[in-house]
């Protein structure tokens, strides 16, 4: 069966009798909804700051369209799929795959990517730093909701299964790491017991031998989150001016010759700058090339006021976007595993693939990639990295929030412990947060001293 009474064992129990119209996974979606780390998400950048425009998406917007979309998934397969049709009991859960999405992007620090760079070069001694292992410690150790019998902090105290939902690596994270190393995904050393937990509660005790622990929800979440990301990122460089489908299909040749290499190292087999543009020219739609019929001027004029309608319009903007995720939706099967159906593989067509890794990979090098983006990135990452500095230099304890305080203190026998102590807590700043803690420390006029931690 997909779903077994293990998986609905918490570490502690309490609070964990449900009214009969409330399973228990429902009132794991509702924690995470009403947690403090998922509402920090409006203050952290998905693509332009928040600061630029109140439109632009954020963390959390994303967040709930990957939940929106995840649901979606695994509705049609329960609906297409005879393995979970919902007569056979078998069904997937549509709001533990929504509950996974909500919590798959807690764990990013302020300023994204660059922000997780500078927090694992510091913490490279200590375990590491990795957004997806920082969303398992935020819902099983570091929100406040539910204690332990000995006074440990449980988190949100969610299901073991909803826990599985969002171990996207399995791999532990090494303590040591040479410097210069890249980011490993995974999970920290702190939680490999808790790890080990979720899985005998899923696994009912068996023992997986060549197969890597990744649960079906899991699986929905990653896909809704490649889905929702390719597309609505492309969306707002479109409303931001950054991108169009002119210029996109006018790309030069070293571009789409550096999309296809990453595109080919996700798909795991050649694909071509060519095949990139071709790519690019079915999901704008244009049809075949220009052909000289006597009224060339009028096919140009009218390709162009195409793609500029798509920038402008927002009706056609969004029906684009509404178009390729539909598309990607109805392209996910899934490869049911008979020895553990709770770890069936779903996936996406070829065609469907090669779209989002194309889009993802495209606006990532033109938009994201683009000067005027890394600029803001690079001084977060000098955010991140000066307020880490200051909290681990002498007496840098007393700049912390009392509580952050009181937890590195206690720990003074441990430096690792106090390592991660401070990266927990500038993981959890927001991006404006961040920049306002930063600027007490350097700059007399650039924040109030009045403002609470």
């Amino acid at each position: 069966m997909l779903y077994a009474s293990g998986d609905q064992e918490r570490e502690q129990n309490a609070l964990a009798d449900n009214p009969a119209w409330r399973d228990p996974f429902t009132r794991d979606y509702a924690r995470v909804l009403h947690s403090a780390s998922f509402r920090r998400l409006q203050g952290k950048t998905q693509v332009f700051p928040g600061h630029e425009s109140d439109f632009f998406r954020n963390r959390l917007t994303h967040s709930l369209e990957v939940a929106q979309i995840a649901e979606g998934i695994a509705a049609r397969l329960n609906c297409v799929e005879a393995s979970f049709a919902p007569t056979t009991g078998n069904a997937i859960n549509c709001r533990l795959c929504a509950t996974a999405a909500l919590i798959h992007d807690m764990g990013h620090p302020p300023f994204g990517h660059n922000g997780e760079k500078a927090l694992d070069s510091k913490m490279r001694d200590y375990g590491g730093f990795e957004g997806n292992a920082q969303s398992l410690r935020i819902v099983s150790v570091l929100e406040k909701k539910i204690y332990g019998t000995a006074g440990q902090r449980l988190g949100l105290g969610l299901c073991y299964r909803t826990l599985a939902s969002i171990i996207k690596y399995d791999n532990k994270i090494p303590t040591n790491r040479k410097g210069g190393a890249k980011v490993v995904k995974g999970y920290y050393g702190t939680e490999a017991d808790l790890v080990t937990r979720i899985k005998d509660a899923v696994l009912c005790g068996q023992q997986l031998k060549d197969k890597k622990f990744k649960t079906i929800e899991c699986s929905i979440m990653d896909i809704a989150d490649d889905i929702a990301y390719s597309t609505f990122d492309l969306e707002d460089s479109f409303k931001a001016d950054f991108l169009s489908p002119a210029n996109a299909l006018s790309s030069s040749n070293e571009l789409l010759d550096a999309v296809a290499k990453k595109v080919s190292n996700e798909l795991g087999y050649d694909f071509t700058g060519a095949q990139t543009l071709l790519t690019l020219i079915e999901i704008f739609d244009i049809g075949s090339p220009i052909v000289n019929d006597g009224d060339h001027l009028r096919s140009f004029i009218d390709r162009f006021k195409a793609y500029e309608r798509i920038c402008k319009d927002a009706h056609y903007r969004t029906k684009l976007s509404s178009d390729l995720i539909n598309r990607a939706i109805n392209e996910v099967s899934v490869d049911y595993d008979d020895e553990f159906p709770m770890l069936s593989t779903v996936k996406l067509g070829r065609e469907a693939k090669e779209r989002v890794e194309v889009l993802k990979h495209y606006t990532y090098l033109a938009a994201i990639y683009s000067p005027r983006v890394k600029v803001s990135e690079y001084r977060g990452q000098e955010v991140v990295e000066g307020i880490f500095h200051a909290l681990t230099s002498d007496r840098g304890e007393l700049l912390m929030p009392e509580d952050v305080k009181q937890q590195y203190e206690l720990s003074s026998h441990d430096v690792a412990s106090q390592m991660r102590i401070v990266c927990d807590y500038i993981a959890g700043m927001t991006d404006r947060y961040s920049v306002e803690f930063y600027g007490r420390l350097h700059s007399d006029s650039a924040a109030t001293m009045f403002k609470p931690h």
